[in-house]
Parts: structure tokens; sequence; C-alpha cells
């Protein structure tokens, strides 16, 4: 699986951000924050009314104050949006159990293997966008290979939304200027007046002279975006989360010495998550490989769980998942989320209904951390008094939310074990229209009856159906010469027409 890194950019962070610190600010007013560079104040930020005016980051305040009478200017705080940076990474933890700051107005996402759960990297990508925005903030997005790459497409791309597939770094950056591969301010000065203005130009210079020139750092840059050479990203540490972490003298890559790690990090963090008296919802598991790669799992359980068995447990099931490489130099464990435990002591009383048991709840935390989830379902009550809409398939309760609805693993209706989705049509011979089937044909085969139970009259649902309106069933349990039992209804009642034309069917086998 190639590697898939997405690019957060906030185009407008600082102007953004301060205008939600400060909703009196009128939006029709240019606004830019300055800050001083040791000789004079410049502007910092701007936003689209100010730079719709000629104002732009780096001018001096006093020109665009002359080209804005009016400017809105107060002073950047750069260690407040340093931390709101932070926050909102933290925040992104819900894509993905790597992220990463990217100052001064940028975010690193590792999505490898977390886009199916969105839908995909593009509806993966609308659903991001679409929160920030709910949020009250401008984004553009790349997803690439490289975060070099997706750096470079989020601020000089085409497009406020970017997917570059495998292998395409070299054609999409070759128009980009190079000031996307993050250099240093002479170093992209020095560039440009060697005309080397793009990074198609300078991946076709000679690297050894420009190496000397301007320093390794440059040829770095380019290589890291082509991915000609690996750059990992620092994965943010939520503040104040259980993070036990075990460095190794020797790599590490049999499953037996991933799995004894494994229990030794779960045993701190149990003990951690009770003083604390919370359980955990979201755990990652991050194994440090000794070529500066991160080899994450992740595991999410039904209900705020400490029991180190049972979380030691669903990780060690998930250890075929990783790929050691040359070894593993770390490990560590991050509790991602967590919630308080009910007063009574009881961890999986969110999970359900109080007739649920703590086995089924460890069983359905080893379901949902297994590939292929979704295709598991169970069977709830639905609002119907018809056999074939009473039940319906529901998920199991995800793991990502906060809060799941009680589950109703039990229904009041008696009803066949085996219930036919659509009831099948069947020929009956009858002494009365009314009376219960003698003998019935079904699938090609001929079934006498010896006895039979009921009617159980049932309506349609005219409120659902408007062709149901009047419709009545009579249900009849009957039985053949040969003990097989069947749940067959007569459409309408034998008096009225608008009723049913008495025509049968077979609905399930008891």
């Amino acid at each position: 699986m190639s590697r898939r890194i997405i690019s957060l950019w906030l185009p407008f962070w600082h102007t953004d951000l301060w205008r939600r610190r400060n909703p009196d600010q009128p939006a029709e007013s240019g606004l830019a924050l300055h800050t001083h560079d040791g000789r004079r104040y410049v502007v910092a930020a701007a936003d689209r009314v100010a730079r719709a005016a000629g104002v732009v980051p780096g001018m001096a305040l006093t020109h665009a104050q002359a080209l804005v009478p009016d400017l809105f200017a107060p002073l950047l705080d750069a260690d407040a949006d340093g931390d709101a940076l932070e926050r909102l990474a933290e925040w992104c933890l819900w894509l993905s159990p790597l992220v990463a700051t990217n100052p001064p107005d940028g975010i690193w996402i590792d999505s490898t293997g977390c886009d199916h759960l969105q839908g995909g990297e593009a509806p993966m990508l609308d659903t991001l966008a679409d929160r920030l925005a709910s949020l009250g903030l401008t984004c553009r997005l790349s997803l690439a290979e490289t975060p070099g790459a997706a750096h470079a497409l989020a601020r000089y791309g085409r497009n406020d939304r970017i997917i570059l597939p495998a292998g395409g770094q070299g054609a999409a950056l070759a128009a980009l200027p190079v000031g996307g591969l993050r250099l240093a301010s002479q170093t992209e000065e020095g560039l440009q007046r060697l005309g080397l203005r793009t990074i198609g130009a300078l991946q076709a210079a000679p690297r050894a002279p420009l190496t000397r020139r301007f320093g390794a750092d440059l040829m770095r840059r380019l290589d890291q975006a082509m991915g000609a050479v690996f750059e990992p990203i620092q994965p943010l540490r939520p503040r104040d989360a259980i993070v036990p972490r075990r460095s190794f003298v020797e790599p590490i890559g049999t499953p037996e010495a991933i799995a004894t790690v494994i229990e030794v990090l779960v045993d701190d963090a149990s003990r951690d998550l009770v003083q604390r008296g919370v359980g955990a919802r979201l755990i990652d598991l991050m194994c440090e490989r000794v070529d500066a790669s991160m080899q994450v799992c992740c595991v999410g359980l039904a209900a705020p769980a400490y029991e180190a068995a049972h979380i030691a447990r669903l990780l060690k099931e998930r250890i075929e998942t990783i790929e050691p490489g040359f070894g593993i130099e770390a490990m560590q464990l991050v509790v991602v989320r967590t919630e308080p435990i009910p007063a009574d002591g009881r961890t999986r009383g969110l999970l359900a209904t109080e007739h649920v048991s703590e086995g089924l709840a460890c069983l359905l935390d080893r379901l949902r951390n297994r590939k292929g989830i979704e295709q598991i379902y169970r069977l709830t009550e639905a609002g119907s008094h018809l056999p074939e809409r009473t039940q319906v398939r529901v998920a199991l309760p995800d793991a990502s939310r906060r809060k799941t609805k009680p589950i109703a693993w039990q229904w009041s209706a008696q009803r066949p074990a085996r219930l036919f989705p659509t009831p099948e049509p069947i020929m009956v011979l009858s002494t009365l229209p009314t009376a219960p089937p003698r003998l019935f044909v079904w699938r090609g085969g001929r079934y006498r009856v010896r006895a039979a139970d009921g009617p159980e009259r049932i309506h349609g649902e005219w409120w659902q159906d408007a062709e149901e309106y009047g419709a009545i069933r009579d249900y009849w349990v009957v039985e053949d010469d040969e003990g097989g039992r069947f749940w067959l209804f007569r459409q309408g009642d034998g008096v009225h027409e608008w009723s049913g034309d008495l025509s049968w069917f077979i609905h399930g086998v008891l």
C-alpha cells in the first residue's frame, strides 16, 4: 500500500482565527494582522477584503494603510495562533492517528489505509473540507504520496482539492514555483536570480553546482517531494493523553516480541485509566521502525474499557497487520479517546441494555477491529406489524461515536424461524374460501395439510403504501402429513372485494 499524505493549508488561518476571537469586527472592513520584523511593522496576514484592495503579507504596514485608510490592523499573536493550530491538529485525529502540524498555517495527515472508512479519497477530502467550513475556516487540500508534494500542491495547485495518483509527483510539481519546496528565503531568491523559478527547471539543472552553492538542504527537499528520500512526519501527541512508550536496545520484529511489548504498554495504560476513572474508546499502537517510518494499528471499543486483558487481546489480533521491515526500535500506545466509566463500575453499560453480557460486548469489539466489519450486521425491531417489515439489518455500534443507541436484542413478535423476505405464491385446495387449506402446491411439491391453526389477521399499512389501503392477510400455521410446519396466508377476508383477491402465499417455515 502506497503512502498517502493529506496537506491541509489554511490560507487565511490568522485572520479567520482573529475573526472568531472578535466577532464584532465587520466583515466588510479590511483586516490585516501586523508584526515587527526588527526594522519596521509589516503585514503578516490579510483577509480577502484587504487582499482585494492590494494588501499582501510582507507589505509595510504604512503602505497597507495608505491603500486602505480604514484598514483594521491588530498585532499578530503568533504564540496563540500556534496553540490554536495544535488544537486543530488534535481535532483532525478523528480522521487518522498520524497528524502533524506544518507551521505556521498547515497540517499534515497521514491517511494511509484510512480512506475506505470515509468511502474513498475524494469523499474523505469532501468530508474534511465540510467539517472545516462548519468551523468557519477556509482551507485547501491536497493528497499525495509525500509530505513535500502534498505541501506544494496545496499552496500552489490550481484547485482547492487535489488528489495526486501514486507516482505522479514529477509531472504534477514541474510547473509549480520552487517556493513549494519549503526552502529558506535566501535560497529561493538565489534560485530565482539564476532563472530556476519552477520545480521542473530545478530538477533538470545539474545537482552538484547547486549543492555547492546552496547546501545539501536544497536537493534533500527536492528528493523528499519526489519520493526519492523518505520524509517522516512527527505525529502530534494529544494533550494529557495516556501515551506509554518503550524503546529497545536492539530492534525487534517477531510477533512474540511485539506481543510481549503490547502487554507491558497495556498494563501501564490500564493503571492510568483506572487512576483517572475513565475507559478507553480508541487506541493507537504506533511502531517506530529503524527506517524512520511508522506502523500504526488502531482498535476501537464499543464502550469505555480499562481491562488490560481485553485491550491486549484486541491489539494482539492486529499484530499480523504490522510490517516490522528491518526492525522496530520503539513502540508507544496512544489512548486517543476516553470516556468516564459508569458509576456502577460496569464498563459495558453504554453498549446496550442490561441484558447484554460482558462476553457479547467483548465479541463485538473483536469483530469490529477486523477487516470486513461492514459485512456483519444484527437484526433489530422496526416500527411495523407486517412480518417482512418487523426486522431490519443495522450495523454494529460505531466505536468512533461517543454515544450509541440502546440495542434491542429481543423482539416480542413470534414469527417462523425462517421468514421469507418476499411471500411466495402457492396453489391451494380448500373446502371453503375462508377455510384453511387442505392441500397446497409449493415449488413443485404437493403438501397435504393434516392440521391448521388460525387465522391471525393483519391489516395492510395504508400509511406506508396507498395500495395497501384495506388490504387484509389471514395467516395460518399448517402442518403436513410428514410433520413439516408452514406459515401461509390468504390475501383478503372473503367478504369485501377491496380486501384482496383470495390468493394464497407461503411466508415462512416453522
